[in-house]
């Protein structure tokens, strides 16, 4: 069960991002997720969606601002502490980021094998979950020798295998057909119930109206939640989650970069 201040997984403050001395890339970015909540992040190319899942996953540190994760303020948090807030999270990178030299199948256990499961129960949920994803009979192929589209589903095992309380997902469905996609989405879905909170950065509006969940967007840095979308507040103005389904919650965020 989440342990998270108030029933928030993560929050922003008047978050901004620059990389190096260029332009904010990301502007004022309030916003907070409640636990168990789902969300796509959606936006143009260039808009910010992959920078705001690095902060997310704390791959980035923000320019200002604050972040909390898992009710923890990440500015205050010990180094020593980061790792174990990242287990706790799942991430499904556009790149793969799989290990090459590694089987499907050995790439998927590494979560369970860093969290000390017996191997018995390991090999049992690998080869069930990759029979998921369409890959039964991929199990012992190294990632060079798959396809961009095999190569993303098994990212995607990886990621959610371990039940992460956090799953952040960059366009995972961007080199599979829509049957695949709307199966992985079930994936998400189903996670989500057991108590995952899942964002998913997606170009796919198709999918976004089809499965019917609410959206993040971001448009040159400004950030704003769809009116009705469950489970995310704009907590600058302490509104609950879901807020008013008649009215956005831009972040008033300055100029665009």
């Amino acid at each position: 069960m989440p342990h998270e201040a108030n029933g928030r997984v993560i929050e922003f403050e008047n978050v901004g991002l620059r990389y190096g001395l260029g332009p904010e890339v990301l502007q004022d970015v309030t916003f907070s997720l409640a636990a168990g909540s789902f969300h796509f992040l959606v936006g143009p190319s260039g808009a910010g969606k992959s920078s705001l899942l690095r902060l997310m996953y704390l791959a980035l540190k923000p320019s200002r601002g604050l972040i909390t994760l898992f009710g923890r303020d990440i500015a205050t948090t010990p180094r020593r502490a980061l790792p174990a807030l990242r287990r706790r999270i799942g991430v499904v990178f556009q790149d793969f980021r799989l290990l090459s030299h590694l089987s499907a199948f050995d790439n998927v256990a590494l979560p369970l094998r860093v969290g000390g499961n017996r191997e018995d129960d390991v090999r049992k949920h690998v080869i069930e979950l990759l029979s998921w994803v369409g890959l039964k009979d991929h199990v012992g192929a190294r990632p060079p020798t798959l396809s961009g589209g095999q190569q993303q589903r098994v990212a995607i095992a990886r990621a959610v295998i371990g039940r992460p309380r956090l799953l952040l997902a960059d366009e995972p469905t961007g080199n599979i057909d829509d049957k695949m996609a709307f199966r992985l989405m079930h994936l998400f879905e189903e996670l989500n119930k057991l108590g995952t909170t899942v964002v998913i950065a997606t170009h796919n509006e198709a999918l976004v109206e089809r499965v019917g969940h609410g959206c993040l967007r971001l448009d040159r840095g400004r950030f704003a939640v769809d009116a009705g979308d469950q489970g995310v507040s704009d907590t600058r103005a302490a509104r609950p989650a879901g807020g008013n389904r008649d009215r956005l919650y831009p972040s008033n965020a300055g100029d665009a970069a």
